[in-house]
């Protein structure tokens, strides 16, 4: 069959790129500080930047697909335009389960990122599949280039994001995101040609350019209130001045203190009170002399918070507050930490924390700390 020749509306495919950049910022955004929200908080976040990341992608791709001009009519399938657009956001909201339910390492920071990258790439070759009355004919140079951009860009973007969650690496994640999505898109567009077909497949209804308009429309729309609801968030010190800054922060927490749940409510606990930090899964157990307490945070955010607070790590899901400790018992090349009181467990001493812990505490080798 002979190839249809085929260009793009400039304005549209400008507007695709801005889609792409407030989506970006806005899912990035959604996924600041979760360390110190509740379990169900998390949830939320991480589904609410699912769909804006996701969605995002989707419309990036139908608003530039708005702007494709044909020499023939064409139609696209609903149902499979509606799949398209659930593949992008259940494959980004994997990849987010994965940053904020696991512990965070750039291994992980990694997958993630190659995840959104084949997300970006399903979307796309998911929507281009429900073109009716044309068909897409693909070459092998350019499946390989916008997949190979779609991973590696990807994981630039989650690997500056995630690496440390400041606003500025927020931003520069922000327009690699973009980049990416925006570079998959034409890089496939470009290895893409376009084939008129006499019949339409019946998966299911056809849907117009006007009527796909009208979606696109209104997930744009989402998409940007999506983008004003976050960006306050950003505005709010900076146009109240350090007065108000302080006061919000002694209303969250201060920032040595520890995000607990109690009875569905949120307690900050100060590392003082506390005797005996415990991991627990992705979580961790926080004791205190009268009480157990659920915290969000992994034991590789505690150590991180709380080893400068003077906490001890004396094994690798222990944390203890020497202050706390009544008494050391050494048992060969292991040891144990225990507290006045039936309510606390023993702490166990590892082998490799052994001597560590023992000059922490000033207790001779071989002796108890009583």
């Amino acid at each position: 069959m002979e190839a249809l020749d085929f260009n793009h509306n400039t304005v549209l495919v400008v507007m695709s790129c801005i889609i792409a950049l407030v989506a970006g910022f806005t899912g990035l955004s959604l996924t600041r500080n979760l360390s110190e929200k509740s379990v169900t908080q998390k949830k939320l976040s991480v589904a609410l930047a699912s769909v804006a990341l996701g969605g995002g992608i989707w419309s990036m791709h139908f608003v530039a697909m708005l702007g494709l001009q044909l020499p023939v009519l064409f139609y696209y399938d609903a149902a499979v335009t509606l799949m398209s657009a659930l593949t992008a956001i259940l494959i980004v909201g994997a990849a987010l389960i994965l940053l904020h339910f696991t512990e965070r390492t750039p291994w992980v920071i990694g997958a993630a990122g190659a995840i959104v990258g084949v997300g970006v790439l399903a979307m796309h070759y998911i929507g281009m599949a429900g073109l009716e009355l044309c068909r897409a004919v693909y070459t092998t140079v350019g499946i390989l280039a916008s997949g190979g951009v779609a991973i590696m860009l990807c994981m630039l973007a989650f690997g500056v994001a995630y690496g440390h969650r400041t606003n500025r690496n927020i931003l520069l994640g922000t327009l690699c995101f973009a980049a990416a999505v925006c570079s998959v898109h034409f890089f496939a567009m470009a290895g893409t040609q376009f084939v008129s077909v006499p019949r339409v497949a019946e998966f299911g209804p056809a849907m117009s350019n006007e009527i796909l308009a009208m979606g696109v429309i209104f997930s744009s729309f989402v998409i940007f209130g999506a983008f004003l609801w976050v960006s306050i968030t950003y505005l709010v010190p900076a146009s109240d001045g350090p007065a108000t800054a302080l006061a919000v922060a002694d209303v969250e927490a201060p920032a040595l203190h520890i995000p607990c749940e109690r009875d569905g409510g949120k307690v900050f606990v100060a590392p003082g009170d506390v005797a005996l930090v415990r991991a627990d899964g992705h979580y961790t157990q926080i004791y205190t002399p009268h009480d157990r307490l659920f915290c969000v945070w992994p034991i590789t955010e505690a150590t991180k918070r709380l080893l400068p607070a003077g906490f001890l790590q004396t094994h690798r899901s222990y944390l203890v507050n020497p202050a706390k400790v009544a008494r050391f018992e050494r048992s060969k090349d292991k040891g144990r930490c225990l507290f006045d009181g039936d309510s606390l467990p023993p702490a166990p001493v590892s082998r490799s924390k052994l001597k560590a812990t023992q000059d922490a505490l000033s207790v001779p080798v071989g002796a108890t700390r009583a």
